[in-house]
């Protein structure tokens, strides 16, 4: 069998797509534009469209295998070579222009990708390698043209990079803080005090406060998204990374002491509520889910923090707490509270405990001479009155037991604590009938003090009937009638 034989048998048998191909008129082409003194192939290609075309049609294909016409859907040669405007569709004109200026270049054996289209116009992505026969480098008669189906790569590869794109958008848009960190370094430390022994974690920690700070110190900030710049009123990543001691500080450190106790037993998701700060200095209140990311757990190098910053429905949750404890009107603790902390007082108070009884003068007259209004307005400066008496007296109870009534639960204060609030209160009130000309405010008060809990219910009977004593001495003195 002659060697022309074997090559042709080869050629028809390969499992690619080959083309025997004569480009010895590109290079007549060729010739005759550089003896007109182009130098600059591509240039000269842009600055007429048509001599790509040209170029193109200098290829004579003279012959194609197999595997060619059966990868092209073509029943003949000859089927495949009239519809070439068919498979070189305008997808190959950029690749086109890149071969044909290494051709130029003198470049004769080189690899590049392109598209096809089969005759049906199924789209081919293609790596097709260009090589000039040994023997015809100088007239380029002898051209083999290999195309590998590289399709299926193109569309594994293009869907890998959507589902990147589809992530990352996932991420960047998300409408809660996502942070993306390196807890390996934080691994180490906590492996480092396994393997020395220590059992006992929570002791360690309390023993070498220090080690949480160590541990903080590892944390290494790999990416955060956008919503997490806006609710930390960072202007852009390297700065909110940058500054992350102005977020995570003060009561952040006992918190992540929590997380690592929960780390060191091996649980690698956890959920708990934190405070964290904005770089403006604001407080957030965050609920926070943390999460060794799966295939990540032998090194805790890749950990998926999200935020939430739940500050508006703390303060909701804080005022609610605060109605139930407080009354509207004064600011003052309401009588709910006052009871329980009577009983508190009682139960476990510092000894002697001192009591007030207070009660507004005249506010009866003032709502029925002028309204329910004024009235009100009495009631509140009485709230700035007590309030203010009552600030240097550490867990003092100041609260509003009844319409016009108050009282004052002082711990840890004799008679002359008692005596001492009392003229306070008289100094305040002075200034604020100064303040707020017309209405005068006057207060009845009696006080006693206590020194043992059985004693505790008699003292509040002395005070209250000192204070009723008091009271009737001012409607006495002023000529007014407490019932009308």
């Amino acid at each position: 069998m002659s060697s022309s034989t074997d090559f042709q048998g080869l050629f028809d048998a390969a499992p690619i797509s080959l083309w025997l191909e004569d480009y010895s008129q590109l290079k007549q082409l060729f010739d005759s534009w550089r003896a007109e003194g182009v130098e600059d192939l591509e240039s000269h290609l842009r600055a007429d469209p048509t001599r790509l075309s040209t170029c193109i049609r200098c290829l004579k294909v003279l012959q194609v295998n197999q595997q060619t016409l059966q990868q092209f859907g073509a029943e003949t040669q000859q089927e495949l070579i009239d519809a070439l405007d068919k498979v070189f569709s305008d997808d190959i004109e950029q690749g086109m222009v890149r071969e044909f200026q290494m051709l130029w270049d003198g470049v004769l054996d080189f690899s590049n990708q392109s598209v096809n289209y089969t005759l049906s116009g199924q789209r081919l992505d293609i790596r097709i390698h260009v090589r000039v026969l040994p023997g015809h480098e100088s007239r380029w008669d002898r051209v083999m043209v290999s195309l590998q189906d590289i399709s299926a790569s193109v569309r594994d590869l293009r869907q890998l990079s959507f589902s990147e794109r589809y992530a990352r958008s996932l991420f960047e848009l998300s409408p809660v803080s996502l942070w993306v960190e390196d807890f390996s370094g934080v691994k180490e430390l906590m492996d480092a005090v396994r393997a020395s022994g220590i059992q006992d974690f929570r002791t360690f920690l309390d023993v070498h406060p220090d080690f949480v700070s160590r541990c903080m110190a590892k944390i290494r900030v790999l990416d955060v998204n956008q919503h997490t710049l806006a609710m930390f009123a960072a202007r852009d990543k390297d700065e909110l990374i940058s500054r992350q001691d102005d977020v995570f500080r003060g009561e952040m450190r006992a918190s992540f002491a929590e997380q690592l106790m929960d780390l060191w037993h091996g649980k690698l998701h956890q959920v708990r509520e934190v405070v964290n700060y904005a770089l403006d200095g604001e407080l957030i209140n965050i609920h926070m889910q943390f999460a060794v990311m799966p295939g990540h757990e032998a090194a805790w190098d890749r950990v998926l923090v999200s935020l939430v910053d739940i500050t508006a429905r703390r303060k909701a949750e804080a005022y609610l707490e605060y109605l139930g404890t407080h009354d509207s009107l004064t600011r003052l603790r309401n009588r709910a509270y006052y009871n329980e902390e009577l009983n508190r007082m009682t139960r476990r108070g510092v000894w002697p405990m001192s009591i007030v009884a207070m009660d507004l003068n005249g506010l009866k007259q003032v709502n029925d001479s002028q309204g329910h209004a004024a009235g009100d307005a009495l009631l509140r400066r009485v709230g700035e009155v007590l309030t203010k008496a009552g600030e240097e007296l550490p867990g003092i109870c100041m609260a509003r037991t009844g319409g016009d009534e108050f009282v004052a639960l002082i711990p840890g204060a004799d008679e002359r604590a008692a005596q001492h609030l009392m003229s306070r209160i008289e100094n305040i009130m002075e200034l604020n009938n100064q303040f707020y000309p017309g209405q005068k405010l006057s207060l009845s008060m009696g006080y006693a003090t206590c020194k043992a809990p059985a004693e505790v219910e008699a003292a509040i009977h002395r005070a209250d009937q000192l204070m009723f004593r008091n009271k009737k001495d001012f409607y006495a003195e002023s000529g007014l009638d407490r019932r009308q």
